[in-house]
């Protein structure tokens, strides 16, 4: 009889020390009996890791694959592509006859709003470089960088809004030593906050070099012309 006391007042006791009080407080950890996968190693962004054989934190992405509502630049689309894209003009900046977009493609309304949107992935994706005004004179340049162009020069004033569209989607025209100045960015930027940054930029662009015949006759009084 003695023995079944004496376990039960161990279990008791076994069972105060585990669980403690209901209602009690305590500063120590709890315990986990089973912590499945509650604690796992959080990597940064770029930064290294012991597990991987490379010793990178960030995994490249499995070759030949698509994200849904992105179609590759040199895949020319047709019917079967109609998740991806409806038209060449909207995900590719090119018109029906191959050559670049001059204007806007018919989807994509040119107002306020796109242009907030523009401004918002330009702060974000493309000022560091390229400055909050455009003019090359972005952050990097503090640290090494001396190749960002500023885009109120006359070669980049008269490129087309399809070219600009493609430059953001697949970067610059490579050095003769096969770089990139400036890489694709079509996996961070939607084909359509692509179409906004360009409008943005087009908006930068006037506000440097534009002239007073830009201005629609019908608005030139607005500005006391």
């Amino acid at each position: 009889m003695r023995h079944v006391y004496f376990a039960t007042f161990f279990l008791a006791v076994l069972t105060l020390s585990v669980l403690g009080f209901r209602g009690t407080r305590s500063t120590r950890p709890p315990l986990e009996l089973f912590p499945d996968m509650d604690h796992q190693a959080h990597l940064k962004p770029q930064a290294e890791s012991a597990f991987f054989v490379d010793g990178r934190a960030d995994r490249p992405i499995p070759p030949y694959t698509v994200a849904y509502g992105f179609a590759p630049v040199e895949h020319k689309l047709g019917e079967d592509d109609a998740n991806l894209a409806a038209n060449d003009g909207l995900y590719r900046g090119k018109a029906a006859d191959g050559s670049w977009l001059k204007t806007f493609p018919a989807s994509v309304t040119v107002d306020a709003k796109l242009l907030a949107r523009g401004q918002d992935r330009f702060t974000i994706y493309c000022a560091p470089c390229h400055g909050a005004l455009g003019d090359g004179q972005g952050i990097t340049k503090q640290y090494g960088m001396t190749t960002t162009p500023t885009y109120f020069d006359e070669r980049r004033v008269k490129l087309t809004v399809g070219e600009l569209f493609n430059t953001i989607t697949v970067g610059s025209l490579p050095t003769p030593e096969g770089k990139r100045n400036m890489l694709p960015y079509a996996d961070k930027l939607s084909p359509e906050d692509r179409w906004a940054v360009v409008a943005y930029v087009r908006a930068l662009q006037r506000a440097q070099v534009g002239k007073l015949t830009d201005v629609p006759a019908d608005h030139r009084k607005e500005l006391g012309l």
